[in-house]
């Protein structure tokens, strides 16, 4: 049973982040955000209050009916019983930064069959927008880019996104 909404931890510019507030969004999960600045004040993942929460200091973190889910240890989900509704959690949160060759080999001649949407695109997004961000020439991937725009078209690709987030800069919203 659920006791209030999830709340999420998260930094508008993690790319760990945006994946979870997709599929949070792709499962039409409704949740509140709770802001972590990774550079303000030497980084608030670094905080006594956060660090009592998530003692590895990272974003994202999901609380979930008093249980804290991190990066990287996800087997509490059976203890909150919603292993059925929150399994992709564990997907979304663990996949790891370097899923752009994983993503050429499992997403190109098979994206979005019907109206499921893989674990790999949702890394490809946030993996294309660090590129972009970063000025790498992403010319020679047209596939790549294809997928990246068809997904981005996606409304939940587009609610989840860093310029649409609460503590996002002025200067860089959209």
């Amino acid at each position: 049973m659920q006791v209030g909404k999830p709340i999420l931890y998260s930094y508008f510019r993690s790319s760990c982040s945006w994946r979870v507030r997709i599929a949070l969004a792709l499962k039409g999960i409704d949740y509140e955000m709770m802001p972590i600045n990774l550079v303000k004040d030497g980084g608030q993942q670094f905080s006594k209050e956060f660090q009592a929460l998530n003692p590895m200091k990272q974003v994202p973190a999901l609380k979930i009916d008093g249980i804290t889910i991190g990066q990287s240890n996800l087997s509490v989900l059976k203890q909150v019983g919603q292993e059925n509704q929150l399994t992709w959690a564990q997907n979304a949160i663990t996949s790891g930064f370097n899923a752009l060759e994983r993503i050429l080999q499992s997403t190109a001649g098979r994206y979005c069959v019907g109206d499921e949407v893989s674990m790999a695109d949702l890394c490809l997004v946030p993996q294309v927008a660090n590129a972009e961000r970063f000025k790498v020439d992403l010319t020679p991937y047209p596939t790549i880019s294809r997928i990246n725009k068809t997904l981005l078209a996606l409304e939940a690709f587009q609610v989840s996104h860093p310029c649409r987030q609460p503590d996002t800069p002025a200067e860089l919203r959209a």
